[in-house]
Protein backbone atom coordinates (compact mmCIF):
# COMPACT_ATOMS: atom_id res chain seq x y z
CA UNK A 1 0.00 0.00 0.00
CA UNK A 2 3.10 2.57 0.68
CA UNK A 3 3.53 2.64 -3.33
CA UNK A 4 0.09 3.26 -4.00
CA UNK A 5 0.07 5.82 -1.34
CA UNK A 6 3.17 7.34 -2.46
CA UNK A 7 2.11 7.27 -6.37
CA UNK A 8 -1.63 8.84 -5.49
CA UNK A 9 0.62 11.78 -3.68
CA UNK A 10 2.68 12.11 -6.79
CA UNK A 11 -0.26 12.27 -9.06
CA UNK A 12 -2.25 14.65 -6.54
CA UNK A 13 0.37 17.08 -6.18
CA UNK A 14 0.94 17.39 -10.05
CA UNK A 15 -2.73 19.00 -9.88
CA UNK A 16 -1.01 21.97 -7.67
CA UNK A 17 -1.06 25.52 -10.04
CA UNK A 18 1.99 25.53 -10.18
CA UNK A 19 4.28 22.21 -10.90
CA UNK A 20 7.96 21.84 -10.48
CA UNK A 21 9.83 18.67 -10.78
CA UNK A 22 13.81 17.98 -10.52
CA UNK A 23 15.71 15.06 -9.71
CA UNK A 24 13.22 12.39 -8.78
CA UNK A 25 11.01 15.16 -6.77
CA UNK A 26 7.63 16.51 -7.65
CA UNK A 27 7.15 20.20 -6.03
CA UNK A 28 3.65 21.27 -5.88
CA UNK A 29 3.25 25.24 -5.21
CA UNK A 30 -0.26 27.10 -4.56
CA UNK A 31 0.23 30.97 -5.59
CA UNK A 32 -0.85 33.68 -3.66
CA UNK A 33 -0.18 31.92 0.06
CA UNK A 34 3.19 30.50 2.49
CA UNK A 35 1.54 28.05 3.90
CA UNK A 36 3.46 24.54 4.11
CA UNK A 37 0.59 22.59 4.21
CA UNK A 38 -0.03 24.01 0.46
CA UNK A 39 3.66 24.03 -0.99
CA UNK A 40 5.82 21.48 -0.48
CA UNK A 41 7.21 18.09 -2.19
CA UNK A 42 7.00 14.19 -2.36
CA UNK A 43 9.57 11.92 -4.50
CA UNK A 44 8.37 9.34 -7.07
CA UNK A 45 8.22 6.12 -5.64
CA UNK A 46 12.06 4.38 -5.62
CA UNK A 47 13.70 7.80 -5.81
CA UNK A 48 17.35 7.94 -5.59
CA UNK A 49 18.42 11.11 -4.92
CA UNK A 50 22.01 12.84 -5.38
CA UNK A 51 23.48 15.14 -3.11
CA UNK A 52 22.91 17.39 -6.55
CA UNK A 53 19.20 16.70 -6.68
CA UNK A 54 17.90 17.62 -3.08
CA UNK A 55 20.65 21.23 -3.24
CA UNK A 56 18.44 21.44 -6.84
CA UNK A 57 15.20 20.69 -5.11
CA UNK A 58 16.05 22.76 -1.73
CA UNK A 59 16.39 26.08 -4.69
CA UNK A 60 13.29 25.98 -5.91
CA UNK A 61 11.64 26.50 -2.48
CA UNK A 62 14.40 29.11 -1.83
CA UNK A 63 13.77 31.25 -4.54
CA UNK A 64 10.17 31.45 -4.06
CA UNK A 65 10.73 32.24 -0.39
CA UNK A 66 9.27 29.03 1.15
CA UNK A 67 10.08 26.37 3.52
CA UNK A 68 11.68 23.81 2.07
CA UNK A 69 9.32 20.94 2.94
CA UNK A 70 8.35 17.10 1.66
CA UNK A 71 5.70 14.84 3.01
CA UNK A 72 5.81 11.46 1.45
CA UNK A 73 5.71 7.48 2.32
CA UNK A 74 9.36 6.77 3.72
CA UNK A 75 8.79 3.02 2.54
CA UNK A 76 8.31 3.81 -1.03
CA UNK A 77 11.25 5.51 -1.32
CA UNK A 78 13.59 4.31 1.17
CA UNK A 79 16.93 6.13 -0.45
CA UNK A 80 14.62 9.57 0.06
CA UNK A 81 15.13 10.41 3.92
CA UNK A 82 19.11 9.74 4.16
CA UNK A 83 19.44 12.08 1.46
CA UNK A 84 17.36 15.17 2.73
CA UNK A 85 18.77 14.50 6.67
CA UNK A 86 22.24 14.50 5.26
CA UNK A 87 21.64 18.23 3.86
CA UNK A 88 19.78 18.79 7.10
CA UNK A 89 16.06 18.12 7.11
CA UNK A 90 14.81 17.44 10.27
CA UNK A 91 11.97 15.24 11.02
CA UNK A 92 8.56 17.49 11.56
CA UNK A 93 6.01 14.37 12.01
CA UNK A 94 5.64 10.79 11.47
CA UNK A 95 2.09 10.03 10.97
CA UNK A 96 0.40 7.09 10.53
CA UNK A 97 -2.30 6.59 7.94
CA UNK A 98 -5.33 4.50 7.95
CA UNK A 99 -6.88 2.69 4.94
CA UNK A 100 -10.90 1.55 3.92
CA UNK A 101 -12.05 -0.55 1.29
CA UNK A 102 -15.06 -1.41 0.06
CA UNK A 103 -15.46 -4.78 1.80
CA UNK A 104 -14.48 -3.39 5.43
CA UNK A 105 -16.37 -0.22 5.21
CA UNK A 106 -19.19 -0.02 8.23
CA UNK A 107 -21.95 2.66 7.93
CA UNK A 108 -23.31 3.67 10.39
CA UNK A 109 -26.85 3.30 11.95
CA UNK A 110 -29.15 5.93 9.94
CA UNK A 111 -31.47 6.37 12.82
CA UNK A 112 -28.56 7.77 15.37
CA UNK A 113 -26.33 9.54 12.56
CA UNK A 114 -26.09 13.20 11.83
CA UNK A 115 -27.53 14.21 8.52
CA UNK A 116 -24.85 14.65 6.09
CA UNK A 117 -25.01 17.44 2.75
CA UNK A 118 -22.59 18.32 0.08
CA UNK A 119 -22.26 21.82 -0.51
CA UNK A 120 -24.10 23.62 -3.26
CA UNK A 121 -23.73 27.50 -2.85
CA UNK A 122 -20.74 29.68 -2.16
CA UNK A 123 -22.44 30.39 0.99
CA UNK A 124 -22.27 26.96 2.13
CA UNK A 125 -18.70 26.41 1.02
CA UNK A 126 -17.73 30.13 2.94
CA UNK A 127 -19.31 28.57 6.07
CA UNK A 128 -18.03 25.04 6.08
CA UNK A 129 -14.42 26.55 5.08
CA UNK A 130 -15.24 28.60 8.54
CA UNK A 131 -16.22 25.78 10.55
CA UNK A 132 -13.21 23.48 9.68
CA UNK A 133 -11.03 26.55 10.38
CA UNK A 134 -12.55 26.80 13.90
CA UNK A 135 -11.97 22.91 14.38
CA UNK A 136 -8.68 23.06 13.72
CA UNK A 137 -7.82 25.85 16.28
CA UNK A 138 -6.88 28.28 14.52
CA UNK A 139 -4.32 26.47 12.16
CA UNK A 140 -5.54 28.57 9.12
CA UNK A 141 -7.78 30.76 9.05
CA UNK A 142 -11.18 31.20 7.23
CA UNK A 143 -10.58 32.98 3.46
CA UNK A 144 -11.91 32.89 0.42
CA UNK A 145 -9.49 30.73 -1.45
CA UNK A 146 -9.91 27.85 1.45
CA UNK A 147 -13.95 28.23 0.19
CA UNK A 148 -12.70 28.28 -3.40
CA UNK A 149 -10.38 24.92 -2.63
CA UNK A 150 -13.27 22.72 -0.90
CA UNK A 151 -15.38 23.94 -4.47
CA UNK A 152 -12.86 22.87 -6.96
CA UNK A 153 -12.27 19.53 -4.96
CA UNK A 154 -16.51 18.35 -5.50
CA UNK A 155 -16.35 19.82 -8.74
CA UNK A 156 -12.84 18.28 -9.75
CA UNK A 157 -14.25 14.53 -8.69
CA UNK A 158 -13.30 14.90 -5.13
CA UNK A 159 -16.68 15.00 -2.67
CA UNK A 160 -16.98 17.59 0.19
CA UNK A 161 -19.60 16.78 2.81
CA UNK A 162 -20.87 19.09 6.32
CA UNK A 163 -23.42 18.53 8.78
CA UNK A 164 -25.30 21.23 9.84
CA UNK A 165 -27.13 22.35 13.51
CA UNK A 166 -30.72 22.17 13.11
CA UNK A 167 -30.76 26.00 14.54
CA UNK A 168 -28.92 26.67 11.63
CA UNK A 169 -25.28 27.04 10.57
CA UNK A 170 -22.35 24.47 10.08
CA UNK A 171 -20.83 22.96 12.49
CA UNK A 172 -18.52 20.05 10.62
CA UNK A 173 -17.66 18.64 7.96
CA UNK A 174 -14.40 16.66 5.64
CA UNK A 175 -13.22 16.83 1.82
CA UNK A 176 -12.52 13.49 -0.09
CA UNK A 177 -9.67 14.42 -3.65
CA UNK A 178 -10.22 12.81 -6.42
CA UNK A 179 -9.16 9.34 -6.98
CA UNK A 180 -5.80 8.55 -8.40
CA UNK A 181 -3.62 5.32 -8.59
CA UNK A 182 -6.64 3.21 -7.15
CA UNK A 183 -6.92 5.50 -4.43
CA UNK A 184 -8.61 8.40 -2.78
CA UNK A 185 -7.25 10.54 0.28
CA UNK A 186 -9.94 11.76 2.49
CA UNK A 187 -8.73 14.89 4.92
CA UNK A 188 -9.77 17.96 7.05
CA UNK A 189 -12.35 16.12 8.82
CA UNK A 190 -13.39 18.72 11.67
CA UNK A 191 -15.84 19.64 14.11
CA UNK A 192 -16.30 22.71 15.90
CA UNK A 193 -15.65 21.94 19.51
CA UNK A 194 -19.30 22.58 21.31
CA UNK A 195 -20.51 20.17 19.33
CA UNK A 196 -18.30 17.06 19.06
CA UNK A 197 -19.05 13.60 20.67
CA UNK A 198 -22.70 13.77 18.33
CA UNK A 199 -20.65 11.83 15.61
CA UNK A 200 -20.13 14.57 13.24
CA UNK A 201 -16.81 13.53 12.43
CA UNK A 202 -18.22 9.33 11.92
CA UNK A 203 -21.10 10.48 9.65
CA UNK A 204 -19.00 12.78 7.44
CA UNK A 205 -16.02 10.37 7.23
CA UNK A 206 -18.52 7.10 6.06
CA UNK A 207 -20.52 9.10 3.69
CA UNK A 208 -17.51 10.77 1.68
CA UNK A 209 -15.78 7.00 1.86
CA UNK A 210 -19.15 5.57 0.72
CA UNK A 211 -19.09 8.33 -2.15
CA UNK A 212 -16.02 7.49 -3.57
CA UNK A 213 -16.15 4.19 -3.73
CA UNK A 214 -19.42 4.53 -6.09
CA UNK A 215 -17.13 6.84 -8.05
CA UNK A 216 -14.74 3.89 -8.26
CA UNK A 217 -11.97 4.31 -5.97
CA UNK A 218 -10.62 1.11 -4.46
CA UNK A 219 -9.57 2.21 -1.16
CA UNK A 220 -9.38 5.47 0.59
CA UNK A 221 -7.28 6.28 3.06
CA UNK A 222 -6.49 8.95 5.74
CA UNK A 223 -3.77 10.51 8.44
CA UNK A 224 -5.19 10.70 12.06
CA UNK A 225 -3.92 12.93 15.14
CA UNK A 226 -5.08 11.01 18.12
CA UNK A 227 -6.57 8.04 20.07
CA UNK A 228 -9.90 9.12 20.28
CA UNK A 229 -10.01 10.13 16.17
CA UNK A 230 -8.09 6.95 14.97
CA UNK A 231 -11.25 5.08 16.92
CA UNK A 232 -13.66 7.15 14.95
CA UNK A 233 -12.05 5.88 11.57
CA UNK A 234 -11.78 2.26 12.74
CA UNK A 235 -15.18 2.23 13.32
CA UNK A 236 -15.71 3.09 10.00
CA UNK A 237 -13.82 0.43 9.06
CA UNK A 238 -10.15 2.00 8.59
CA UNK A 239 -7.19 -0.18 9.24
CA UNK A 240 -3.56 0.60 10.07
CA UNK A 241 -1.13 0.04 6.70
CA UNK A 242 1.68 2.25 6.92
CA UNK A 243 3.26 5.92 7.82
CA UNK A 244 3.98 9.07 6.16
CA UNK A 245 7.01 11.17 6.78
CA UNK A 246 6.76 15.26 7.36
CA UNK A 247 10.84 16.66 6.33
CA UNK A 248 11.67 20.22 6.92
CA UNK A 249 14.54 22.23 5.95
CA UNK A 250 15.18 24.87 8.90
CA UNK A 251 16.09 28.54 8.32
CA UNK A 252 19.86 28.87 7.64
Amino acid sequence: MDVQVQSFAVTNLRRRPVVVETGGFVAGFTPGTDNPYLNYATPLPGAKPTEQDVAALIGIFRERGLLPRLEFAPRAAPAVAPALRAAGFGTEAVHAYLVCTPRTLTLPPSAASPHVESPTTEEEFAELDAALAEAFGGLFTPSAQGAARLRRTQQSGGAVRFVRDPRGGIVGGASCSPSAEGTAELSGVGTRPAYRGRGIAAAVTASLTEAMFARGAGSVWLEYSGEGSRRVYERAGYRPQGTRLYLSLPPA
